[in-house]
């Protein structure tokens, strides 16, 4: 249709992992065990339930527009003022704000080319040009992004630690990008995993620092398991977050949400059983890809990316796993052709993963 923009009609969508209904359907499996989607394998937490639950009775009332009490328990918790926190569905929809309110025509961006497929799309549906920087060895290349930032450069897009690789860059390597980046260039710095990769060696917690070209970027929907509810958050510049206000949606997220997320920030014993369930069962996974010298990329987050010869390799095998009940991520969409996504589970979902993973592997040898 002469309606629809050319840059929306090339756009490819985004396609997120495979529900497990659907699984069900297609292959009549009765147990099956998702490890796709990089969601916290727990649960959310029971206080979130109850306080969402409570909620539903003001569900004839609009949200509040200011979400006030979230906002403020952001800014509490990381010492800023609420004029420095965004709110939005999930961190992809303050990322979507973000480029309807700084992107004007002619404008560029500068983004890895393998990293975070979800930004891929609000680039390509923003219509701006973007500069699309290989990773080098999985890891992302500040210098060779830094060389790429000209007179149209408007924003910056980093994931740290990134999706779907799981690698992080540190305090030096940002320090060294960050002197090079003039102060009417944007950066985004995507922190959807910061929970699970915060005590890493030299891990830079944007936190520490306050650039005031930086916005940074959270979640509620991985270390704390709201991830049906879509919480993101954003802390930027007070300036930035009020030119924010002004464009994002008014009503989210929605008094549920809100709510789920306000009893989540004070629930502590749950977010230390998530990253503790995690760190055991990254070891319990990569244990055992050791055993079977089967190649990843070493990783902070909650999950891990397994490498293949070629594409061909890594589709069957996800497609075997999915033959017997576990749902993975084949990375083609990512550009990632060679590599396989695997969240971690719980020890069960882990167990029955590396059971599935035994039986192929004894038929192979």
């Amino acid at each position: 249709m002469a309606l629809v923009p050319k840059h929306i009609k090339e756009l490819s969508p985004y396609k997120a992992g495979k529900p497990i209904s659907e699984v069900q359907r297609e292959l009549g499996l009765e147990e099956i065990v998702k490890l796709a989607s990089n969601e916290n394998p727990l649960g959310p937490p029971k206080s979130s339930i109850r306080a969402a639950q409570d909620s539903l009775m003001e569900c004839h009332r609009y949200p509040d527009a200011a979400a006030f009490e979230l906002r403020d328990k952001l800014a509490t918790r990381f010492d800023l003022k609420m004029e420095n926190v965004v709110l939005g569905g999930g961190s992809e929809g303050v990322m979507s704000t973000i480029m309807r309110t700084f992107l004007k025509p002619g404008d560029e961006i500068v983004a890895a080319l393998n990293s975070f497929i979800g930004f891929r799309v609000l680039a390509n549906a923003s219509g701006n040009h973007t500069n699309w920087i290989p990773m080098k060895d999985y890891h992302y290349d500040l210098s060779s992004m830094a060389d790429a930032i000209n007179d149209y450069t408007k924003i910056i897009y980093l994931a740290n630690p990134d999706n779907p690789t799981g690698t992080y860059f540190t305090v030096d390597e940002f320090d060294r990008f960050m002197s090079r980046v003039p102060e009417r260039v944007l950066v985004l710095l995507d922190e959807a995993y910061f929970e699970y990769a915060q005590n890493a060696a030299n891990f830079p917690d944007s936190m520490h620092y306050r650039y005031d070209n930086v916005i940074t970027l959270r979640t509620f929907s991985k270390a704390y398991g709201l991830a049906g509810f879509r919480v993101g958050y954003g802390f930027g510049h007070a300036d930035l977050i009020g030119n924010l206000l002004k464009v994002k949606l008014p009503f989210e997220p929605a008094i549920p949400a809100q709510s789920a997320a306000i009893a989540a920030l004070d629930d502590d014993a749950y977010l230390l059983s998530a990253l503790t369930v995690n760190m055991d069962g990254m070891d319990q996974i990569t244990t055992t890809f050791d055993e079977f010298e089967l190649r990843y990329i070493p990783s902070v987050t909650n999950f891990v990316t397994l490498l293949f010869n070629d594409g061909v390799q890594a589709k069957d095998f996800t497609q075997t796993m999915l033959e017997n009940g576990v749902i993975l991520r084949h990375l083609i969409g990512f550009g990632l052709p060679e590599c396989v996504r695997v969240t971690i589970g719980t020890t069960d979902e882990n167990e029955f993963f590396i059971d599935k993973l035994n039986k192929i592997m004894e038929k192979t040898v």
